[in-house]
């Protein structure tokens, strides 16, 4: 703190003291610019030299810029250092849970945008496009695996530590993730995009068999693959369902989890 302010009373009481030297000012209005720079308006006009109103409005610019400095330099430095004073178990729990909060939520805005890419009507292009974003929301599922799997382990291992500071809700954290209906949902999520990338890649690549019907091996083909993704996106809302209705049930018994699980759509 301070860095900016104590530069800056530094220079202007050096100003201050030189200009009451040069026009034989009393030399003390530099001490009390020093300890109060806010009088240094005061000082200004007092003198009765120069042009007054320009050097109050220098002043005045150069006061605002240190003191949004000082405020930014000062807020900055409160979010970094603002869980100091809990304990290191308390601080890795923060850590971890910010990381859960942020990867569960590009997954759920990665499925959305999937959602709103499937409803366009296709091209190539768009084949493409959602081809390469399925790989994108392959990676936002990774990370958010690896963030629950992190947070879980650590969790576990600190049981005690949570139950005997009143925060047994975060281990009810572990026991959502663990729960065979969250476990079965995330892997008909993978089993949909599995079916739906197959089936993408295969229109990709015999695209013009397809829209032209030239080929019936091509439309049989088709056929096969979209009744095998038609199969994955059914099952996948089966248990999407049964995790929504165990997941509403789940934020009644334990409302502080709710930052921490999917969305609920």
């Amino acid at each position: 703190m301070y860095y900016i302010y104590f530069s800056f009373i530094f220079i202007l009481s050096g100003l201050m003291f030189l200009e009451c030297k040069r026009q034989s000012l009393p030399k003390w209005w530099a001490a009390i610019v020093f300890a109060a720079p806010v009088t240094t308006p005061y000082f200004i006009f007092k003198s009765g030299k120069g042009n007054r109103f320009i050097l109050f409005l220098i002043f005045m610019v150069c006061f605002f810029i240190v003191t949004v400095g000082e405020i930014f330099i000062y807020s900055r430095m409160k979010a970094t250092y603002k869980y100091d004073y809990l304990p290191p178990v308390t601080r890795q729990l923060i850590r971890y849970s910010e990381i859960l909060k942020q990867t569960t939520q590009n997954l759920d805005n990665a499925l959305i945008e999937l959602e709103q890419q499937s409803k366009v009507q296709s091209n190539l292009d768009k084949l493409e496009q959602t081809i390469v974003f399925i790989g994108q929301l392959r990676q936002a599922m990774l990370d958010n695996q690896a963030a629950i799997k992190q947070m879980v382990e650590f969790v576990g291992s600190y049981r005690d530590f949570f139950t005997q500071k009143d925060l047994q809700w975060v281990y009810e954290i572990k026991k959502f993730y663990n729960n065979r209906i969250v476990i079965a949902r995330f892997k008909s999520l993978e089993n949909y995009l599995d079916n739906f990338e197959t089936l993408l890649r295969f229109c990709y690549r015999n695209f013009d068999a397809i829209t032209k019907s030239e080929s019936t091996i091509h439309l049989k083909k088709y056929d096969e693959y979209y009744l095998r993704y038609r199969r994955a996106v059914d099952s996948h809302n089966r248990f999407n369902v049964k995790r929504i209705e165990f997941q509403n049930d789940f934020i009644k018994r334990y409302p502080e989890t709710k930052a921490y699980l999917p969305a609920e759509r």
